[in-house]
This record gives structure tokens, sequence and C-alpha cells, in this order.
């Protein structure tokens, strides 16, 4: 069997505690922490807070979900995405490690996606496609793959593409 890095929820400000209390039962988990310079009135201090809010990382089997479950109360449950607990690549988590170990007051941007970026998928049957956004909606989008010569349009959800370059933006020119 293979472990994966699934994703927990907490409840609110009680990440470090729960990752601490799942480090004290041997399961293997990760809570990106990043260094912030907080001012008070009298003294300026470095803090810890989570990068994630309210979000703990554990590798682990699906069949060790309710043991983890029930390390602490402070645990709300797994993550779903589409009906299953959501997954995150080794490679994804070895990049978050490696970037707060050399970045300090990181902050955390959702990006958008707009008509004409060009994207290329990232999860799903598609993986690794190239096209193009033609069309956005709430959480799904429309995209325009031209690889095969055919113009195929793919309804995905908003989350399984990532932007590749920006659009051709005309610059502004005076007649």
């Amino acid at each position: 069997m293979d472990m994966k890095w699934y994703v927990l929820y907490t409840r609110s400000r009680c990440e470090k505690k729960v990752a601490v209390m799942l480090t004290k039962r041997d399961i293997q988990n990760y809570c990106p922490l990043n260094r912030v310079v907080r001012q008070w009135s009298d003294r300026r201090k470095i803090v810890h807070e989570p990068l994630f809010s309210s979000y703990v990382f554990v590798k682990a089997l699906a069949s060790d979900f309710n043991t983890i479950k029930q390390a602490t109360s402070d645990i709300v449950n797994f993550v779903y995405w589409l009906g299953q607990p959501a997954v995150v690549r080794n490679d994804e988590i070895e990049s978050i490690r490696l970037f707060m170990g050399e970045h300090s007051n990181v902050k955390l941007e959702k990006i958008t996606v707009n008509v004409n970026d060009r994207v290329r998928v990232i999860s799903g049957p598609l993986v690794n496609s190239h096209g193009q956004i033609t069309e956005v909606h709430n959480n799904k989008v429309k995209l325009h793959l031209p690889s095969l010569g055919y113009s195929v349009v793919a309804e995905l959800n908003i989350s399984s593409v990532e932007v590749v370059d920006y659009p051709y933006r005309a610059k502004n020119t005076i007649s």
C-alpha cells in the first residue's frame, strides 16, 4: 500500500496543536509555518504562523483515517475533492518545504483564470494538455484544446488548470 499526503481541516487557529498531537502519535504530518515579524506597542517579535489557515498535511494510508481523526478533537475532517479525499503530490509538499525554508513573511494569493488565458491542465484525464480558456463560470472553465487539429472544448473544474502565460495585452498607443 502506498502512503499519500492528505489534507486535514482543523478548528480555527489549532493547526500547530494538531501537528504536535499527530507527531506525538507518530503520524507523519506537515504544517508549513510562516516566519512573520509582528509589531506590538513595546516590541517586535518573530512569530511562526501556519501558512494555510485551518489545514495540516498528513502522510498516511486511507485505512488510517479513523485513527487520525481520533488523534484530537481539533481535527474537523479530511478535505474532500469530488467525493474523494484530497491528495497532494509529494513533489508539491517538497516544493512548499523548500520555499518556506528559504523565505519568510510569505503571502498566499489565489489566482484567477480569465478568458483567453493560456493554461495547462494539471489533473484529470487531460493532464498536461495545453489550451486557452474560452469561458469562465463560477468554478468551471471551458478550455479550447487545439492539439489534435480540431477544436475540442472541454469543461473542467477551475482547480484543474494553471495559467502558463498571460494573454497578449496590447499597449496603449496615442494616435
